[in-house]
């Protein structure tokens, strides 16, 4: 009878913030293995839904920083950006995969929200416009993960430290980061941590197995 091994296998955990994100990414023991920032647009705007499409139909235009654009521009520039998030989250993740000493299995990026479906849509609803920046380069990192055979485990940044803790065994998560931390230096800020947290949990949800 053939037995099930563990293939040794990394995770990477996304804590996003903007068009940028803090992966950190750890063995399937739990042990550190890489911790980079990425920028997906280079210098495109970062919140077109929330900044250019707000504007557009008419939020925000007695504010010093808001500048007339049309609706039709507004959702050709979300179209660019998005293009823009799908290359740089696929050249970004190939660039940690190269870097990384053993294979990466799965990746733990923030659940998104339900939001319309069309562009026009989402610009159209102040909550949708909100948060539809952010869904975006979640959602082009979870594209280009599982592009390259990845597992994406979607995380609740409300419980996922909880979830940490869990499969450490019920080892003290803030201790446990807080030693990470000082392994390997700073920066070792909150996104981090919520990073290292949510590959931690991803990793428990997650084991690959090959056959002897």
């Amino acid at each position: 009878m053939a037995r099930a091994r563990v293939r040794p296998a990394a995770t990477v955990g996304v804590a996003e913030h903007g068009n940028s994100a803090e992966l950190v990414t750890v063995a399937s023991s739990g042990e550190f293995l890489d911790r980079r920032r990425i920028d997906l647009t280079h210098g495109l705007p970062t919140h077109p839904y929330h900044h250019e499409g707000s504007w557009a139909v008419g939020r925000y235009l007695n504010s010093s920083w808001a500048r007339a654009i049309s609706l039709a521009d507004a959702v050709a520039l979300v179209e660019r950006v998005r293009e823009a998030a799908t290359l740089g989250a696929r050249e970004s993740l190939e660039t940690l995969a190269a870097a990384v000493p053993v294979p990466i299995a799965s990746i733990a990026i923030r659940v998104c929200p339900r939001l319309p479906p069309t562009t026009e849509e989402r610009i159209a609803d102040t909550r949708a416009a909100n948060v539809a920046d952010s869904v975006m380069y979640r959602e082009a990192l979870a594209t280009a993960a599982q592009a390259r055979g990845w597992f994406v485990y979607w995380y609740d940044r409300e419980r996922v430290f909880r979830d940490a803790a869990a499969a450490l065994g019920g080892e003290d998560i803030e201790a446990f980061l807080r030693a990470m931390g000082r392994s390997i230096g700073p920066p070792w800020q909150a996104r981090h941590k919520l990073a290292a947290a949510a590959a931690l949990a991803a990793a428990a949800n997650r084991t690959a197995i090959e056959p002897l």
